[in-house]
């Protein structure tokens, strides 16, 4: 992916660092223990007292749970949040609070300001040491302290001037996951993560698995969207685990006899192609045209022999299976007879916006496509994702970004799956894509339902509001020591709000989303029932016209 258009990370101006406030150069408390990733500090309620009525946000919050406090450590800084506050009986009434270290950065000699902020911890404090409040130009210097390429997505909280940024590089590079509960602003701000990525990346290449038909609004002056109308994915792009799923009604033994006949059968289709003469020999999985009707006479000669090892029932039912597929207009975009020639890489080309062209990003809309084939039909896109890029190292590589919608459709855990095909690549995908250049987007609202190695392998983890119990302990298992204490506070986010932390930030921060423009915005805002069921008016067309294209299978 091109660089070129992503900001550069700038260090704070001297405007920035204006005179530190006296609340911000009195200690706020002591630290008592120390341990490993964190302390134990005991605050003075009268300073937090005075330092809540500071003009600096981040002084007057310093304290509070989610916040940043500094520890002088010799000749550098030592950045901790807290994570929680009690009272403390014993001393009159002081309060103490568990805070985890983040990261450390040098002491500028003249100012006594932060500067060279880096994640990690080499010198702790001993106990006894002051702390004190983190200013917002010392933030501004924590999170602009770094030069990697970078997108702007929003502020960081609770400031309304120090700007977000995820590092592109590493967000990309070890994968990422978004998650929210239904109604949180979740595809909103894939759409806004998105847009700033193919602002920045003209010359990108990013897939999206639309299930719900709601990005193409957003996407349409700087990306293609392809639906049923105009897929047109061949049929024998499948390997032979995706015609199985496509094929076979079976279950059990039975199941494994079709199976049988399929692949004999599928393999002397493909052998028909002029390809696979050039070729010599052939396995089942290599993606050569075939006719269906060649498939058909094949499995019809195949059942009247008389030395065939069953009874005629398993080639009976592949063969009504796959006059079924032919027959069906809603699988035309994929069984058309117009998708026999040799059209793989004029396909891929099209798919992976290679070149882009200005739009570097398809939108793929599964919301038309009949239910029981969506999962092979996503199986398929992904597949080929990952086979490019394992069969083009040789050439000057191309990172592919794949976004999946509705994650815990396609990878669920142990308890839910089913052992399709597509947990089974996007799984592969999520532990070794990386090594060949595919960096995989997770967006869902049930992240329990997730499979959890899947969510593991993600570096970067944006968590917006989660209401669910069981997601707030699934994600707070899977995000890094350092997080907890703003992990407490994701059942208390706002809309278009959220924590990230991981390998795309320089340390774990809550965001407030930046407002994208009305016509990028996804179509997933819910219906306003109070407005829509006090008019009336174009009932009987509106009803005429659904079941019209209800009928035709299409949209």
């Amino acid at each position: 992916m091109s660089i070129n258009g992503f900001d550069k990370a700038q260090p704070a101006s001297p405007s920035d660092l204006s005179a530190v406030s006296v609340n911000a150069s009195q200690p706020i408390g002591v630290i008592l223990d120390v341990s490993g990733s964190g302390s134990q500090i005991a605050f003075d309620p009268q300073r937090l007292n005075e330092c809540s009525q500071d003009r600096d946000p981040s002084v007057a919050l310093s304290g509070q749970v989610g916040s940043q406090v500094k520890i002088r450590v010799g000749n550098s800084w030592l950045l901790a949040s807290v994570r929680n506050q009690k009272q403390d009986q014993r001393n009159g009434g002081g309060i103490l609070s568990a805070v985890d270290f983040l990261g450390e950065g040098d002491e500028e000699r003249l100012t006594g300001r932060i500067h060279s902020f880096r994640r990690g911890v080499t010198g702790y404090p001993i106990p006894g040491a002051l702390v004190y409040p983190a200013t917002s130009a010392d933030l501004k210097q924590i999170y602009a302290s770094d030069g990697r390429s970078s997108i702007q997505i929003g502020n960081v909280y609770p400031t309304k001037d120090i700007r977000a940024g995820l590092y592109t590089d590493a967000l990309l590079g070890k994968h990422f996951a978004l998650l929210g509960s239904t109604g949180t602003g979740k595809s909103t701000s894939a759409a806004l993560i998105l847009h700033r990525i193919c602002d920045s990346a003209p010359e990108g290449h990013v897939i999206l698995i639309d299930p719900h038909g709601e990005y193409s609004a957003a996407f349409r002056n700087n990306g293609i969207i392809l639906d049923v109308t105009n897929l047109q994915m061949p049929y024998w792009l499948m390997n032979f685990e995706e015609h199985c799923e496509m094929f076979l009604t079976s279950s059990g033994n039975e199941r494994q006899q079709d199976a049988d006949i399929l692949s004999r059968c599928l393999l002397q289709a493909r052998s028909k192609n002029r390809l696979a003469e050039q070729m010599g020999k052939i396995t089942v999985d290599a993606p050569i045209p075939y006719l269906l009707s060649d498939l058909s006479n094949i499995l019809q000669n195949e059942m009247g022999k008389l030395d065939k090892a069953t009874n005629s029932a398993p080639y009976m039912r592949v063969k009504a299976k796959l006059d079924e597929l032919k027959g069906d207009p809603r699988y035309q975009f994929m069984f058309s007879g117009m998708l026999v020639g040799d059209t793989m890489a004029e396909f891929i080309a099209k798919i992976f916006r290679l070149p882009a062209r200005g739009k570097p990003i398809s939108i793929i809309d599964v919301s038309g496509v009949p239910s029981e084939i969506t999962s092979t039909v996503v199986a398929v896109l992904s597949r080929l994702v990952f086979d490019f890029a394992v069969w083009g190292r040789e050439e000057k590589t191309r990172p592919i970004l794949l976004v999946c919608e509705e994650a815990h459709r396609y990878v669920p855990n142990e308890k839910n799956a089913d052992g399709s095909s597509v947990g089974k690549i996007l799984s592969r995908i999520a532990k070794e894509g990386r090594k060949y250049g595919i960096s995989l987007g997770l967006i869902t609202q049930r992240p329990s339902d997730l499979a959890e190695g899947v969510l593991s392998q993600c570096g970067t983890i944006i968590s917006m509001r989660l209401n669910n119990d069981r997601d707030q302990a699934f994600v707070k298992a899977a995000m890094p020591e350092g997080a907890r204490g703003f992990l407490d506070s994701i059942p208390a986010l706002r809309n278009r709000e959220c924590i990230i932390c991981g390998e795309g930030v320089a340390i774990p921060i809550r965001v407030s989303f930046d407002d994208l423009e009305e016509h990028k915005r996804p179509a997933s805002e819910d219906p306003s029932f109070s407005e829509l069921w006090n008019g009336s008016g174009g009932e009987e067309d509106m009803v005429y016209r659904t079941v019209q294209r209800w009928r035709a299978g299409g949209r």
